[in-house]
């Protein structure tokens, strides 16, 4: 009789039902989630058979070593900055440890230590990355065994309210913080044009956005995200000229990110006048160091200092922060006594979704292939993903059911998974089975040759 395998996940936000759903479905896995909230672990694990709750503070080195000693693996899904935390543990207590986040570089410093202890550490099984990789991969090796070559690489993935629901000047709907979100359209980014390596400053990275089309029924932007450069590498394609990872947004929403950070609304540095009692005006009217806080002086000096390209672009955008509240004059809740974090807080209380609503997790690649007889085909490679509002959003399956099918693969033994080191599916070996398992969940990519 198969031995039971104890599972320890580190987290309990969107993404672990569906994640833990599936791994319940093997009647040998046990799972702790672990939380610094026991109330939360407790509400999570109420849902699942052999599920049981823990209290647990990553923060203390000795109470994770210890939890993550008494387990087979350990699921990471607490913010990506905690990994190396979570791998030294398991270096000490040889366990296995998945995560769906990038490989950073203080967890690849640890690689030879992973290598030493014999443990597997397997990260970007998400969705991005995640699926992702696991049909580029798919794509790039069947052109190369064509005799094909992939001279231009393409991928742009979005997790976003469904058309229908995108009703906000930000057309954006947050199931968590939207500090991150939003952090996330501040990074700078590097890509290959042609041959040459582009950078963009975190500042001009909004105002490279461009139309993009995926499908019908939606009216996207695409811009580049953090370093695509050594994706050349990664996915084997050293004949590509361009490789360009990034996101997709709603058309409009670029503009007013770059509006909010412009007037001041995302800057992150305590403010000693940010007192409780200030109004939304009041901070607005500081901002832009308008001689009123009524609206009518509050627009007149945004126009002044915001060059808006036209009057319907400059109108958009008013409207857009009236929207927001950010010309009321209702006392803002100051947090962390930064403007970043109060404007968050406000964001959080507007943009969440509500029930019946949906959201869809976007993803195209698109490859441009010469075939050996001069021939240039361009193939995509598309998932839409829409959310079940009486079940898990489309991003919570896209990422949890992924790791989840990861783990198991794990946990099995799969030879090309259960390699000492610090792993991501950037092999046909690894990809294969994830892919097909996951495929089995729903969430699968469509080819099609242009």
């Amino acid at each position: 009789m198969p031995e039971k395998k104890r599972i320890l996940v580190l987290g309990s936000g969107m993404v672990a039902p569906p994640c833990i759903e599936y791994l319940t479905r093997n009647p040998h896995n046990e799972v702790t989630v672990a939380c610094r909230t026991l109330s939360a672990a407790q509400a999570l694990s109420s849902e699942f058979p052999r599920t049981q709750p823990l209290s647990l503070d990553v923060a203390s080195a000795a109470d994770l070593d210890t939890q993550v000693a008494a387990h087979d693996l350990v699921i990471s899904l607490i913010p990506y900055t905690q990994h190396a935390a979570v791998i030294k543990s398991a270096i000490k207590g040889r366990t296995n440890v998945v995560t769906t986040s990038y490989v950073s570089a203080e967890m690849r410093a640890l690689d030879d230590a992973v290598k030493k202890a014999g443990i597997t550490v397997l990260n970007e099984v998400g969705v991005d990355p995640g699926v992702d990789h696991l049909y580029a991969i798919k794509t790039i090796n069947e052109v190369h065994e064509k005799g094909g070559k992939v001279k231009e690489f393409y991928s742009y993935c979005g997790g976003l309210p469904a058309p229908e629901c995108a009703n906000n000047p930000l057309g954006f709907k947050f199931s968590w913080s939207p500090r991150g979100a939003i952090l996330s359209q501040r990074n700078s980014a590097s890509f290959l044009r042609h041959g040459k390596q582009v950078d963009i400053p975190a500042t001009e990275l909004m105002s490279v956005a461009k139309p993009y089309y995926v499908m019908d029924g939606y009216s996207f932007v695409a811009y580049p995200n953090r370093n695509s450069v050594p994706f050349r590498e990664f996915y084997n394609i050293p004949e590509a000229e361009t490789v360009i990872r990034g996101s997709l947004r709603y058309q409009g929403n670029p503009e007013f990110i770059q509006a909010l950070a412009s007037i001041g609304w995302l800057d992150q540095e305590e403010k000693s006048w940010l007192k409780p009692e200030i109004t939304w005006a009041q901070i607005q009217q500081r901002l832009v160091n308008s001689p009123g806080s009524d609206e009518r002086s509050l627009i007149a000096r945004i126009n002044e200092v915001y060059k808006f390209p036209t009057e319907a672009e400059s109108e958009r955008i008013i409207s857009g922060l009236r929207w927001l509240g950010l010309f009321s004059t209702e006392p803002a809740m100051i947090k962390d006594g930064n403007i970043f974090d109060t404007l968050c807080h406000q964001l959080a209380k507007l943009l969440g979704f509500k029930s019946g609503e949906r959201d869809v997790v976007m993803l195209q690649h698109k490859f441009i292939v010469e075939w050996r007889d001069g021939k240039k085909d361009t193939i995509t490679s598309t998932l839409e993903l829409l959310g079940d509002p009486e079940r898990y959003s489309a991003m919570a399956l896209s990422v949890g059911v992924t790791c989840g099918v990861a783990t198991q693969l794990l946990l099995d033994g799969h030879p090309a998974l259960h390699m000492p080191g610090i792993l991501a599916p950037y092999s046909k070996e690894i990809c294969d089975p994830i892919r097909e398992a996951v495929a089995r969940e729903g969430v699968k990519l469509v080819e099609k040759v242009i």
